[in-house]
């Protein structure tokens, strides 16, 4: 593992690419720095087999990133937005309350197992690094709005009790959801999936007293 220069790390963030060029070279290296992290984790990845990954020379990474911590920080939030899936009603047209939960639910599910590898160094990174423990607590609250807005959604519609408040139940259900994944993804519990998809969404629509349609 190499150390940083200090400069580096003290320096602004880069400004975004304004060449098509450019923008293609920023996106091959977000690419190739996943796969070393996902190879390697976090703390044994280097900056010279991301751009050798990303097949870029080596002096190029400082055109587009400063240091490691943010190259991985573009990383983890590409994948945010592949996450959070907002607007589940207004995408899919769904409209029995049910159905809702299991669609969120079974999106959320899927993107975490198609990213359980970055996940799973994302949260050892989070145990030795106060920037990343910040930004996966704004990463859960953008989870935790998300769904405090689907449940506000049911509760004006009279599908869903009105006697909960939508942020802390949103929290609670969230987290139910979010550890269950990290369980099943991560830690290789074995339930089967449709099992874990209906489980969570049972416990939601109790926890919810949805009345369907």
């Amino acid at each position: 593992m190499t150390s940083e220069p200090a400069d580096r790390e003290a320096a602004p963030r880069r400004v975004p690419p304004r060449t098509k060029r450019g923008e293609r070279t920023r996106a091959a290296l977000i690419a190739g720095a996943r796969e070393v992290f996902e190879r390697d984790g976090y703390l044994d990845a280097r900056i010279a087999d991301i751009s050798k990954a990303a097949g870029a020379a080596a002096g190029s990474f400082y055109t587009y990133f400063d240091s490691k911590e943010e190259i991985f920080t573009a990383v983890v939030e590409e994948v945010q937005e592949e996450m959070l899936h907002p607007h589940v009603r207004a995408r899919t047209g769904v409209t029995d309350p049910r159905a809702l939960v299991e669609a969120a639910n079974r999106e959320y599910l899927l993107a975490y197992k198609r990213n359980a590898r970055l996940m799973a160094v994302f949260e050892e990174v989070t145990q030795v690094n106060e920037n990343f423990r910040a930004l996966r607590l704004e990463r859960n609250r953008a989870f935790i709005r998300r769904n405090a807005g689907m449940i506000r959604e049911l509760q004006e519609s009279g599908q869903a009790s009105v006697d909960l408040d939508p942020l802390i139940t949103a929290q609670a259900l969230s987290v139910m959801v979010s550890r269950m994944a990290y369980m099943v993804f991560v830690q290789n519990q074995r339930i089967a999936f449709e099992k874990l998809v209906d489980t969570l969404t049972q416990l939601w629509v109790n926890a919810l007293q949805v009345k369907s349609e």
